[in-house]
C-alpha cells in the first residue's frame, strides 16, 4: 500500500467506518423503547410530589437539585419556585443553607431543627457533615432559570434580602468557613465520597470534635459548578468569582488528581486519617465524585473515557451491575461505627452500594462529551433493573436486590436527564 493511497483514501475510510457506527448507535437509540418507558415512569413519578422518597418527608435541596427539570418539564414550575424560595427562608444570616425543610407534623425527632417565622408550617436541618447543600441550591435556581426563563426570581425579596443576593451569600458562606487557607479548597468531614456518614458515630451526620476534617473532589466539584450557574445568570460580582472559580480548579488538579493511577484521592486531611495507618485509602476509586468533577470540567476527554473504563473494572471486579457503584475498593468492616454501610455483608449503602442517583451523572456527562456509545452501555443495566422492578429505588445490591427508599426522585430525575442527552445523538449531523 503505498503512501499517496494512505493520505488520500485512509482519511475517507475512517469517515465512512465511524459514519456508519454512529448511524447503527443512532439507530439503536431510536428504537430503544426502554428509553421512553423510563421516562415515562420518570415523569409520572415526580407528579407526585417533591420529597425525596418513599421514606423520606423532606424536601432535600441536594435531591431536589437532580430532579428539578424534570419537574418543569411536567409543568410544576411554579411549585419549583416555591419550594426554592423556601429554602431561602431558612437561610442563616452567614449565608449557611439547610439540607432540608419539612411539615412540622411530619418531622423527625432526631434531627437538630431550625424555625423562620416567615415559614412557620415547616422546620428545616442539616447534616453538617457535608458541603454541598449551599452549591446545590445555587445550582438549583440556576437550572430553574434556564428551564423556565423566570429571571424574576433573583429580584425575588426574602426577608428582605434577594434571592441574587442570598445565592451569592451561600458561595461567600462556604468561603468564610468551610475553606482551607492551606490548599486552597473547600473542607468537609471525612465522608464516603459524595455521602453524608462519617466515621465516628452510629448515625454520624453532624460534626463535632471527633470528626476529621478534609478535602475531597466532590465538594469542590459542586462548588465550581454552582459558580459557573451563579455566573450564568448575572454578571454581577464576575471578576471575583470567575478567579475564585479558576483556583478552585487549578487547586483541585494540583493537590487531590493523582497523576500516577489517573484518579482523584478519596481526601486530603487537614489533620489525620481517622483510619488505621496500614489502611492504604489512596486505592479507592470514588466514582460518584469523578462523574461531577467531569461536569465541573476537571478532566480532559482522554482522562473522562480513561475515567470510564476504570469504572467498568471496578465494577467487573466488584460483581456489581452498573457504574452506579459508589466506590471500589470499600471500606473494611468496621472502619464505620454506622452499621448501614456494611448491611451486605461487606459492603453497603454509600459504601459500595449501587447508587443510579451518581451513575446516570456519568452516563450523562459521557455523552456530553461525545462518548454516546459508551453511555449507552452504561445506562443499559440501569434501564433494566427499573423496568423489572417497576419503579425508582434509593440503591442496588450487587446482586440487583433493590434497597433503600422506593419510589427515589433523584433516581428518576438523574435517568430522566441522562436518557434525553443521549437521545441529543439524533439531533446531531454527524
Amino acid at each position: 500500500m503505498n503512501k499517496y493511497f494512505l493520505i488520500t483514501f485512509f482519511p475517507v475510510f475512517l469517515m465512512l467506518f465511524f459514519g456508519s457506527r454512529n448511524r447503527e448507535l443512532k439507530k439503536q437509540i431510536a428504537d430503544d423503547k426502554r428509553l421512553e418507558t423510563v421516562v415515562n415512569k420518570a415523569e409520572e413519578l415526580i407528579r407526585t410530589g417533591f420529597n425525596a422518597g418513599g421514606n423520606y418527608n423532606e424536601i432535600w435541596i441536594r435531591d431536589l437539585n437532580t430532579f428539578l427539570e424534570l419537574a418543569c418539564e411536567t409543568g410544576q414550575s411554579q411549585k419549583i419556585r416555591n419550594v426554592l424560595l423556601t429554602f431561602f427562608h431558612f437561610q442563616e444570616k452567614d449565608g449557611d443553607i439547610p439540607d432540608g425543610y419539612v411539615p412540622k407534623d411530619k418531622a423527625h425527632e432526631s434531627y437538630k431543627y431550625r424555625y423562620s417565622d416567615s415559614a412557620p408550617g415547616f422546620m428545616a436541618h442539616k447534616n453538617t457533615v457535608e458541603t454541598d447543600q449551599e452549591t446545590s441550591l445555587v445550582q438549583a435556581v440556576a437550572k430553574y432559570i434556564r428551564a423556565t426563563g423566570d429571571t424574576v426570581i433573583l429580584q425575588e425579596q426574602v426577608d428582605g434580602l434577594s434571592v441574587l443576593s442570598r445565592m451569592e451569600n451561600a458561595m461567600y458562606y462556604l468561603l468564610n468557613h468551610r475553606y482551607s487557607d492551606k490548599y486552597g479548597l473547600l473542607w468537609g468531614a471525612t465522608t464516603i465520597d459524595w455521602g453524608d456518614v462519617q466515621p465516628e458515630h452510629e448515625w454520624g451526620v453532624f460534626l463535632d470534635s471527633s470528626s476529621h476534617l478534609c478535602v475531597d473532589i466532590y465538594d469542590n466539584a459542586m462548588f465550581v459548578i454552582a459558580i459557573k450557574d451563579f455566573m450564568s445568570v448575572t454578571t454581577h460580582n464576575k471578576e471575583f468569582w470567575s478567579a475564585t472559580c479558576n483556583n478552585i480548579t487549578k487547586k483541585a488538579r494540583t493537590y487531590l488528581w493523582d497523576e500516577e493511577r489517573q484518579k482523584f484521592i478519596p481526601h486530603l486531611y487537614l489533620d489525620k486519617s481517622p483510619f488505621p495507618d496500614e489502611f492504604d485509602e489512596l486505592e479507592i476509586y470514588y466514582h460518584g465524585g469523578t462523574a461531577v468533577a467531569i461536569e465541573a470540567g476537571f478532566l480532559s476527554k482522554e482522562e473522562i473515557l480513561n475515567s470510564y473504563q476504570q469504572m467498568k473494572r471496578n465494577v467487573q471486579k466488584a460483581n456489581a451491575q452498573s457504574i452506579g457503584l459508589t466506590i471500589y475498593p470499600f471500606y473494611p468492616v468496621g472502619y464505620f461505627k454506622n452499621t448501614g454501610l456494611y448491611q451486605c455483608g461487606n459492603y453497603g449503602y454509600q459504601n459500595g452500594g449501587d447508587w443510579t442517583w451518581f451513575g446516570a451523572r456519568m452516563v450523562k456527562q459521557l455523552a456530553v462529551n461525545g462518548f454516546y456509545a459508551e453511555a449507552y452501555e452504561a445506562i443499559s443495566p440501569m434501564l433494566d433493573r427499573t423496568i423489572e422492578y417497576n419503579g425508582f429505588y434509593e440503591w442496588w445490591s450487587h446482586d440487583g436486590i433493590p434497597k433503600g427508599s422506593g419510589e427515589y426522585r433523584g433516581t428518576a430525575g438523574v435517568l430522566w436527564s441522562a436518557i434525553k442527552t443521549i437521545e441529543g445523538l439524533n439531533k446531531l449531523n454527524q
